[in-house]
């Protein structure tokens, strides 16, 4: 750490009005000082309801130093230091341009059209595809470089395609990690729309990687026949906590805390958390790109993520996705991150 970050940390009151200084929560580090970097990707290229959750990361970064930092999990967790690199504008032109081409195809799918009709976008198909490619090279290479320096990694898309690249990343660090998911989809579509790396298939594209051992998901509540068959045929890797189950065992006298417990008890030492917002009740993230009915209460997923700390399971990485381009939803978003953060130690 420089003399002159050591310097701003010595005067910097996490009491007072927070600094709009161009880092998550107004935080004086940088990424050298900071231990924890958080990547901000603009990318929604495959949306395929409705667009906004590329500006998430801006949204997010603009609501972040309202948040108060005085944490139950980690009072004092903003001192291990928290930094987020500027937003790539290549990576914002490359999604506003192939969003546009890909609003073409899924137009073209939903009129019942084939995609060699005139004009023919099979071409523009297998050109979105190579984009998402290198958007996980991208993530990857700069996931690992931050790990390698000795930091934790978080990520915001975006759309929830956006981090299998540090899911890549972190399958050559650990032989053996799980995904603790939630959303109100099963995201086990193959090639939803014919993308591959569709934000509908992004938990069948990490169970390609076989250091995932298990795929616990809560939440669901938007499912097709075919990924509930994928979850039938895991035997056992994938674990659903559906959303309609889940209310029903509540309103019939179970517990929160003990379904927590019961599901975090499926997942190895090592956890990922992925948390797409739609997973939560949509008046707390209504912008979000696909919303659905029902879902968690913020707190309830707190509960759950904080039963994978208390568990003595490690937090190895996080990503929040989905977040919708409106004030409201960043500072919801904003939430979600700064308690990720404090939770993975």
């Amino acid at each position: 750490m420089s003399n002159n970050r050591l310097h701003n940390l010595a005067n910097y009151d996490p009491n007072d009005v927070g600094k709009v200084n161009g880092n998550l929560f107004g935080l004086p580090f940088d990424y050298d000082a900071a231990q924890l970097i958080i990547f901000g990707v603009p990318w929604e290229v495959t949306v395929s309801y409705r667009p906004g959750t590329a500006s998430a990361p801006q949204q997010i970064l603009a609501a972040s130093p309202q948040l108060d930092l005085y944490d139950f999990d980690r009072p004092h967790g903003w001192k291990r230091g928290i930094y987020m690199p500027p937003i790539d504008a290549d990576l914002v032109a490359k999604n506003n341009y192939y969003r546009q081409q890909a609003a073409l195809i899924i137009d073209r799918l939903e009129q019942g059209l084939s995609l060699s009709a005139d004009p023919d976008l099979t071409g523009m198909l297998a050109e979105i595809d190579r984009a998402g490619a290198d958007l996980n090279r991208w993530l990857c290479d700069r996931t690992q470089a931050a790990m390698q320096a000795g930091k934790k990694v978080g990520v915001i898309g975006g759309d929830h395609s956006v981090p299998l690249g540090y899911m890549q990343a972190l399958a050559q660090r650990y032989p053996d990690f799980g995904i603790l998911h939630i959303d109100a989809h099963s995201d086990l579509r193959d090639a939803y729309e014919g993308f591959e790396f569709s934000h509908a298939s992004i938990m069948f594209n990490a169970l390609k990687i076989p250091q995932i051992s298990k795929l616990v998901q809560v939440g669901i509540r938007d499912v097709s026949e075919v990924e509930i068959n994928e979850i039938d045929r895991s035997q056992g890797r994938v674990v659903a906590y559906y959303d309609a189950l889940i209310k029903q065992q509540l309103y019939a006298g179970s517990n929160w805390l003990s379904i927590c417990q019961e599901a975090i008890a499926h997942l190895p030492q090592q956890v990922y958390i992925s948390f797409d917002v739609d997973g939560l009740d949509p008046k707390l993230c209504p912008e979000t790109g696909t919303p659905v009915p029902g879902g968690l209460e913020l707190e309830q997923a707190f509960c759950l993520c904080r039963e994978v700390m208390k568990s003595g399971r490690e937090i190895i990485g996080f990503d929040v996705c989905e977040v919708g381009n409106a004030e409201w939803d960043g500072n919801v978003g904003a939430r979600i991150v700064y308690k990720l953060a404090n939770l993975m130690s």
